[in-house]
């Protein structure tokens, strides 16, 4: 598909999931421009006083969003960079230097290592070691017994590519405690740790003070623009404010990026558990109307959700799929699924989407949900006659091409 193909999939995708009545979650990039400037002029003042003057290289709102993140994390400081990907880099090569290892064990689904490009290598110069290929977290022994020696430990709660998973809290503390045995620090990135809470039943302090330093998103959960945080001990978050402007990320202004991290903080951030318990009921009845429909094979994972995001799994080609969803969207203004994707590994025709359950999902019933699922799986269906239909030959063909010519 060309690129201009991809652009007006893209526009009939997000005008269909914007006109829908009835969605489970409607993202940060779902909006108009002038939507999203509108309901932030109107909201920003009810966080930040509007009448201070903007922030230049950091200070004023972006000073505050750093206070109150270091705040309900527990840490001494924190530092606001433009991007997750920049601040795990400057923390992991902050450490690297302070434990003279270059090397970070962590998960080969881990995002650094599926979604940048390489980047702790041939940025960083880091090296990566990973104890487990399992789609999974890593277990306390595997940490412990991994035959070659690593400066750091990143884990990524929950762990995304591998379904949103998370281990147990005794796990993690096990986890954490085979990296101590071994001298080495402890990194979380915890793009989206704000809603980990629940499965763990612990406090966002008590789960931060694990590690060594965390790196948390405002866009992933909480619905901000974009930007992140690098939270830890002073002297590492000093250090890191270097490396950040030495990594161009010494931004002229950020205030509306902050301001939306602070309505984030304060709106979404609470709402996060109710989020989580409501993904169980979602997943529960997906599970129930996939079962009791036509479709051969499918998988929610994890069943029951650790987090308010899972995956679900089905046994056709992503674009047969993409394609039911949006007219299902288009057709119903109802929105189940957004975008499907094919596995990476594995039989071909195998695909899995990623369900986000947020603010407008709690208004759905597990009846609503069933019947959103039989109403998808007829429309999979036909979508599925149609393309036979147009790559069947015209009937007759077969015939005059196999015909004898008379003589």
């Amino acid at each position: 598909m060309g690129d201009t193909d991809e652009q007006e999939q893209r526009h009939r995708r997000l005008t269909a999931w914007q006109r829908s009545g009835r969605v489970l979650a409607r993202m940060s990039a779902d909006h108009t421009l002038a939507g999203r400037l509108a309901a932030l002029a109107a909201d920003a003042g009810t966080v930040h006083d509007l009448g201070g003057w903007t922030d230049v290289y950091g200070g004023g709102v972006v000073a505050e969003v750093e206070r109150r993140t270091a705040g309900l994390l527990g840490m001494e400081a924190a530092a606001f960079f433009p991007t997750g990907t920049m601040a795990q880099q400057v923390a992991l090569r902050c450490w690297a230097g302070r434990t003279g290892n270059a090397t970070v064990a962590l998960h080969p689904l881990a995002h650094p290592e599926v979604h940048e490009r390489g980047a702790l290598t041939s940025v960083s110069g880091l090296r990566t070691v990973h104890p487990t290929t399992a789609p999974r977290p890593a277990t306390a022994d595997e940490i412990r017994d991994f035959p070659e020696p690593f400066g750091t430990l990143m884990l990524e709660l929950p762990l995304r590519d591998a379904g949103f998973v998370l281990p147990t809290w005794e796990e993690l503390r096990a986890v954490v405690a085979a990296a101590r045995e071994r001298d080495a620090v402890v990194h979380l990135d915890g793009a989206r740790l704000w809603e980990c809470t629940a499965h763990f039943g612990r406090g966002l302090p008590e789960i931060a003070a694990l590690a060594d330093s965390v790196y948390v998103s405002f866009y992933k959960s909480l619905d901000g623009l974009s930007g992140a945080v690098l939270a830890g001990p002073e002297s590492l978050v000093e250090e890191a404010r270097t490396w950040r402007h030495r990594y161009g990320g010494q931004v002229f202004q950020q205030y509306p990026a902050a301001l939306s991290a602070l309505l984030g903080l304060e709106r979404e951030l609470p709402r996060l558990p109710s989020y989580v318990a409501h993904a169980k009921l979602v997943a529960g009845a997906l599970a129930e109307g996939l079962a009791g429909s036509a479709v051969p094979w499918f998988r929610v994972h994890p069943e029951p959700p650790h987090t308010h995001q899972f995956q679900v799994w089905l046994p056709y080609a992503s674009d047969v799929l993409d394609e039911a969803s949006v007219r299902q969207a288009e057709e119903t203004g109802v929105t189940l699924f957004r975008r499907w994707f094919a596995a990476p590994t594995g039989p071909p025709g195998l695909s899995f989407t990623e369900i986000t359950v947020a603010a407008p999902g709690l208004e759905w019933t597990a009846q609503d949900v069933r019947a959103a699922v039989a109403d998808f799986v007829t429309r999979l269906h036909e979508e599925e006659t149609r393309l036979q239909e147009e790559a069947a030959p015209p009937q007759g063909e077969g015939a005059r091409a196999g015909a004898t010519p008379q003589a």
